[in-house]
């Protein structure tokens, strides 16, 4: 069975992340071990809250990662794998998305540097897409690489469906929707029992997501509640980089109440506070200023 699903690092905590801890009978999952910062936001750098958020989440990210029997890389950008902590593979299982293939140039770099650093430090590297794997009553199965997003100009994902006891969870990765017909194939095919989907991304809505886009992602999310087993639908990641992430997605909190079906962020899963630390970055600079704040800076890669 799936004893534990633990959300380490999402936008509803304050960082850029879809980290994500599995817990079975079998195997302990981390699924993309990263977290980052927006460099900017509303033309302002991270506030010193963000930092400090960020080194704690990374701290809680290594200490699951240490734990884990199997660390899953979906995809190349610096919010799901950080490669200058190759250590992180040491002596585990490790599922990563195809380095060149349906790759762009971006994340191929990318993917090349992580497995030079990481050279020879898994005891097991697999390139996962359109896999399963089976780990004693656990199955991991992979989708094929779609598309980061609505088309390939970011490049592409796998998703992640872990399977025990019956139960299913299913991570999306950075799908932004899921508005594309595979990315929602995948979910409708594995009838997950909890989706962490990662959402539309409408603080971008009107110039670099359409509102096509999340029509269609509004469309995809309710057959997911009508023609699935899910009880659970955690949105998050780029949804919650919009204040008014709730209104965008109407009809999906409609349809689940109906269904009996959960929609809710990361945070809330995990019986915490909401705190979209990026979506109120102005605020955190008026209430706060930067005086008396002691903060450890480090570079901040582009996604």
């Amino acid at each position: 069975m799936i004893r534990r699903i633990l959300p380490l690092g999402f936008d509803s905590f304050g960082v850029r992340s879809m980290a994500t801890f599995v817990e079975t009978d079998d195997q302990k999952i981390l699924i993309d071990p990263g977290v980052s910062l927006a460099p900017l936001r509303y033309g302002l750098e991270p506030h010193p809250l963000e930092w400090q958020r960020l080194d704690e989440t990374w701290n809680i990210i290594k200490e699951y990662a240490e734990e884990s029997d199997v660390l899953v890389v979906t995809h190349y950008h610096y919010d799901h794998h950080d490669p200058d902590y190759p250590e992180l593979y040491r002596g585990k299982t490790v599922f990563i998305k195809h380095p060149t293939e349906n790759i762009n140039r971006s994340q191929r770099d990318r993917a090349a540097y992580l497995l030079a650093a990481m050279k020879g430090l898994p005891k097991r590297l697999e390139v996962a897409d359109g896999k399963s794997f089976a780990f004693g009553e656990t199955t991991i199965t992979f989708s094929k690489a779609v598309c980061h997003g609505t088309n390939p100009r970011l490049g592409y994902v796998i998703e992640t469906c872990i399977k025990s006891g019956g139960e299913k969870f299913l991570h999306t990765s950075d799908v932004e929707g899921p508005s594309l017909d595979d990315q929602i194939a995948f979910i409708l095919n594995e009838k997950p029992d909890i989706l962490f989907v990662d959402g539309p991304m409408t603080y971008m809505l009107g110039y670099r997501y359409s509102f096509k886009s999340l029509e269609i992602s509004n469309i995809n999310l309710i057959k997911a509640v009508e023609e699935t087993s899910v009880n659970t639908i955690v949105l998050d990641h780029h949804f919650l980089r919009d204040l008014n992430y709730k209104m965008r997605i109407k009809p999906v909190y409609e349809e689940a109440q109906k269904r009996g079906v959960k929609v809710m962020t990361a945070a809330e899963f995990s019986g915490r506070k909401i705190e979209m630390l990026e979506a109120l970055r102005k605020e955190l600079y008026a209430k706060y200023g930067v005086e008396g704040f002691e903060v450890k800076r480090r570079p901040i890669r582009e996604e």
